[in-house]
């Protein structure tokens, strides 16, 4: 694992130090001696990391750190901030400002390793997230920032040590919704029964009758918890097992005895890049939908029919198995639009749409290729299935008027051709030609009807 970091320190020495431990790991590092330079040096190269000193002449580490979170272009770097300082209020300014981790001076190299590497494995998946949806995906530089002051999150605490529990717990529900869970059983069923809702996991290594790394291992192979962070608690002197839960995917850790400022600000840290890494998740969620959906009727669209089924038809083929295609046209649509107007038009065709996913299975693949025109997809069905299918689709249309305006009943019918895979040398084109002509009688022969036709 490699990364570009930037030092930030007025005074070489230091500098120096962290550059010799950081290179000697192979690490690509790069420098600056004041705020200003630092800044310029953020925007110009945009390194994986910044180490940022406190105490700085001229512009201060805290306000390079505010200026960095609160640029939408280069808030999602982390920043660790390195201090000789050890004064809560220091600790509740960087975290005011959107730091992302802490180190003291001097900086132990067991600290400073797990911190940047943690942090670059953080910082790849933000880096493919955000390459997947642009560089602000759902308004991420207006919306939940990684710089705005963060609002309570909901916490799972796995300990049960009742004083050293009572105690985290009592100072993390000052910001924080906490549930506490007794051992690695009582840790999964709750995560299982609402572990949607869960932004951080705190695991004491401590636990007493219980491994809390395989607690923590056990997380990480849960599909419900594994994007959470953990946060382990862990004795000063216990680097072996640290090391391992740093290795199996903990994102960070607090040594005993647990400081309250830091305690707050590491969780707040986590709990803010949780958020900010969901909503790339979900925008490049969206993204994909968007490729391969339907803006109007949500069904997807033709694109996707065409690449789908072509996969369907060798799958069927290799197999042995049967596969059939429906196409839908609504009848006298073009009257609709003329009549009543588009918005009534486009509303007609989502009722249709949703009248049509009402009527096939999950398996089946339902698309509106264009205007009123829509193709369903039927894996493992025969041609007089398919019909009888299409014929539940008819009445489904049919059935019911549609009411697309306030004082607005339309009587809407659709007409639908059938058709089925041949043989092993059958093509899309062909399967959907057939089903084509099919519709084409449906609608030659008085409309409101379904017709097959055979291979």
């Amino acid at each position: 694992m490699t990364a570009r970091i930037l030092i930030v320190d007025d005074i070489l020495a230091n500098v120096r130090l962290l550059e010799a431990k950081l290179a000697a790991e192979y690490f690509d590092v790069v420098t600056a001696m004041n705020g200003a330079d630092a800044l310029e040096a953020v925007h110009r190269m945009r390194p994986d990391i910044v180490l940022l000193d406190v105490m700085m002449p001229g512009i201060d580490g805290i306000e390079v750190c505010r200026r960095i979170k609160s640029n939408a272009a280069t808030q999602h770097i982390p920043v660790v901030m390195v201090t000789a300082l050890d004064q809560p209020e220091d600790r509740v300014r960087g975290l005011e400002a959107g730091a992302d981790d802490f180190l003291t001076k001097p900086v132990n190299d067991l600290a400073l390793f797990c911190r940047v590497k943690g942090l670059v494995r953080l910082k790849m998946l933000t880096d493919e997230l955000r390459s997947r949806t642009g560089s602000d995906p759902l308004g991420l530089a207006t919306g939940d920032s990684l710089g705005k002051p963060l609002a309570g999150g909901r916490v799972l605490l796995v300990d049960n040590r009742t004083i050293i529990a009572d105690r985290m717990r009592g100072i993390l529900t000052e910001k924080h919704e906490v549930a506490l869970a007794t051992g690695k059983q009582d840790a999964i069923d709750a995560f299982n029964h609402d572990g949607s809702g869960f932004e951080l996991i705190i695991v004491n290594l401590d636990i007493e009758e219980s491994d809390g790394l395989r607690i923590c291992s056990q997380f990480k192979t849960l599909e419900q918890a594994r994007q959470t962070p953990i946060l382990i608690v862990v004795g000063p002197d216990d680097h072996q097992r640290l090391l391992r839960a740093l290795d199996m995917g903990v994102n960070d850790y607090l040594i005993r005895p647990v400081d309250r400022q830091e305690l707050h600000a590491r969780v707040a840290s986590q709990i803010r890049r949780h958020r900010y890494t969901e909503q790339l998740r979900l925008s490049v969620r969206a993204s994909l939908e968007l490729a391969v959906t339907d803006a109007l009727t949500g069904l997807y669209n033709r694109r996707y029919l065409e690449t789908q089924l072509s996969s369907l038809i060798d799958q069927a083929v290799n197999r042995g198995k049967l596969l059939s295609v429906l196409t839908l046209d609504v009848d006298y649509f073009k009257s609709v639009n003329d009549t009543y107007g588009h918005d009534v038009g486009d509303r007609v065709l989502q009722d249709v749409a949703a009248r049509i996913r009402g009527c096939v299975r999950s398996v089946d693949l339902a698309c509106r290729t264009g205007g009123e025109e829509f193709v369903v997809v039927l894996p493992e069905t025969d041609l007089p299935m398919a019909e009888r299918i299409g014929e539940r689709i008819r009445m489904a249309v049919a059935a019911k008027p549609f009411n697309p305006a306030p004082g607005c009943l339309l009587t809407i019918t659709a007409s639908l051709g059938v058709s089925s895979l041949g043989t092993a040398t059958d093509t899309v084109e062909e399967l959907l030609k057939r089903a084509d002509r099919a519709l084409y009688r449906a609608k030659h022969e008085g409309r409101n009807r379904v017709v097959p036709i055979a291979a």
